[in-house]
């Protein structure tokens, strides 16, 4: 009991003890640098990589209306499958439907996960397309074209099975 005792009277003293120490530490330390992530953001640019193999997509940069991929541009909506790319008709996020992306119905390997280009602003997906989308064994992951396009790219090149369907960043809703 006497042991108890004195331990509790201590810990109010010890706690100060140690308080008192870490502040003193911190004020003979360096300063503390910036933090790289306020710095640079992997979304701030799109060519991230620069050692991707030449048949493996890359988006390299967005417009209002397209996208420049492995050096080409593309004009409108565009979907992507692993390394392969097309047109893609929705022009703006209300015609993204179960309908638009009926390919994944069929497409194998089915990829892990699809990334939704919703245009300038992330829009809330219909919950009609996210049954459809779960139906098919992907997850659904929706951001801003410019987003999407940086994710497609690190995923991509991680070697992951990712698809992406894209409007063009200039949509809005």
């Amino acid at each position: 009991m006497a042991v108890r005792f004195r331990a509790v009277e201590t810990l109010p003293k010890l706690m100060r003890r140690l308080r008192k120490d870490s502040a003193s530490s911190t004020m003979t330390r360096s300063p503390v640098l910036p933090s790289l992530r306020r710095a640079f953001s992997l979304y701030d640019q799109i060519n991230l990589i620069d050692n991707v193999p030449d048949d493996q997509l890359r988006f390299q940069r967005y417009t209002e209306t397209g996208f420049t991929v492995n050096g080409v541009n593309y004009e409108g909506s565009l979907l992507c499958v692993g390394n392969l790319i097309t047109s893609w008709s929705p022009r703006k996020f209300s015609e993204i439907t179960p309908q638009s992306l009926s390919i994944f119905q069929i497409v194998r390997p089915i990829p892990e996960i699809l990334i939704l280009g919703c245009g300038r602003h992330i829009e809330p997906v219909d919950p009609e397309l996210r049954r459809f989308v779960r139906s098919t064994g992907m997850k659904l992951e929706a951001l801003d074209s410019r987003n999407a396009a940086s994710t497609y790219n690190i995923l991509n090149e991680e070697g992951r099975i990712v698809a992406a369907a894209l409007l063009p960043y200039g949509v809005s809703p």
